[in-house]
């Protein structure tokens, strides 16, 4: 190591671990020195040069508003850096108990180069100009020594390479702050069947699970109901519609009732009908904003029951092909082919198309004609 001139060093009280045999260094840094002392100046190096990936401009209004939307509960994990330069740790004591704790001394003419964290130190930027309270919170830092670019690509790798993002139903989950996740999760715990039979964690039901809904897709049918409305603060007469119309629907579907009296088998009502996937359940999220804003006096038990009057069966081609299942005969979902089942149902229903919804409608009927 260099000896480091002590006139032009960055002091950091940190804690010394090792990985690897090798030592790294966590410390705090105040949010307004994260954005002096890091930059992102390479975004005009080719892939092989860099060691990080060019930002994702488009990323960091939705994580700086997080921050400023939540100046009392945001969470933001530890930065991981590498520092191109001399350094030294000095422990506060000799003693053993203690020889970890000390001051992390930095040349002031290193580099810095943030190996995982680009985004949120970017976004740490644009919050604290919005923000400038905010500059004097802290973010923990993880640095290790920089071995070059091809340590550093490597570390980008393993950093990134065993991340696992989260299912979007658990993301729903622990998501306290929207009005749509508490509704949702209230509703469920209020109808039985949906209490009993709805997984709160998977991206996909497996084969053999007794369960029949996601949490992220009644979450989305409840989404789409309420479109056109404040999602931010749910008015007590679109609360209770809502109830009512899960409420009607789940005690009028007959093959759902059956599957909570151990008539049908979970499986068997996945294998063979299509009114439990996200694609169905979204599409009787768009008939219930069409009902909330044009037909409350609709929500009966008689005009739910027609529900029964579909032929749900994914043998029934003539209505689902294209619609709800797909060329290769699996379940499909895209915000068409939402539009297109809800258009079936409410035929069935009685309720006329919008604008809108004819217009698709009619190109269907096209392009089937042309088939």
């Amino acid at each position: 190591m260099n000896t480091i001139d002590n006139n032009y060093t960055y002091a950091f009280p940190a804690i010394r671990g090792l990985q690897a045999k090798k030592e790294y260094y966590v410390t705090m840094f105040p949010l307004k020195l994260v954005t002096k002392i890091f930059f992102n100046d390479l975004q005009e190096l080719p892939p092989e040069y860099r060691a990080q990936r060019v930002i994702n401009r488009s990323r960091l209004p939705e994580i700086a508003r997080y921050i400023i939307d939540n100046p009392e509960d945001y969470v933001f994990s530890s930065l991981t850096a590498s520092i191109d330069g001399d350094l030294k740790f000095i422990p506060f004591s000799q003693e053993s108990q203690f020889s970890d704790l000390g001051n992390l001394i930095i040349s002031m003419d290193s580099k810095f180069l943030i190996n995982d964290g680009q985004h949120r130190r970017a976004a740490i930027e644009e919050a604290i100009q919005h923000r400038p309270e905010l500059g004097n919170e802290t973010i923990s830092i993880v640095f290790f020594r920089d071995e070059g670019l091809r340590r550093s690509q490597q570390m980008f790798s393993d950093l990134n390479k065993h991340a696992v993002n989260t299912t979007k139903s658990i993301g729903i989950l622990f998501d306290h702050r929207d009005p749509i996740r508490n509704l949702t999760l209230e509703l469920i715990e209020s109808i039985d069947l949906l209490r009993d039979f709805t997984d709160k964690e998977g991206n996909s039901i497996p084969k053999f699970s007794p369960k029949i809904f996601l949490l992220s897709n009644i979450y989305e049918a409840n989404k789409l109901i309420l479109s056109d409305f404040n999602k931010n603060e749910i008015e007590s007469t679109e609360k209770e519609f809502i109830f009512k119309y899960w409420s009607l629907i789940c005690n009028n579907i007959k093959e759902w009732q059956q599957v909570k009296n151990k008539q049908l088998n979970a499986s068997a009502l996945r294998d063979n009908y299509i009114h439990s996937y996200g694609i169905t359940l979204e599409s009787l999220g768009a008939i219930g904003n069409f009902l909330l804003k044009n037909g409350k006096h609709l929500l009966t038990e008689d005009f739910i029951n027609k529900l029964n009057n579909i032929n749900w069966s994914r043998q029934n081609l003539e209505d689902w092909k294209d619609r709800a299942i797909g060329p290769n005969g699996r379940i499909t979902k895209n915000k068409q082919c939402v539009v297109l089942t809800a258009n079936i149902i409410k035929k069935r229903l009685g309720l006329a198309l919008t604008q809108e919804e004819n217009i698709i409608e009619s190109r269907f009927e096209q392009n089937k004609r042309r088939k």
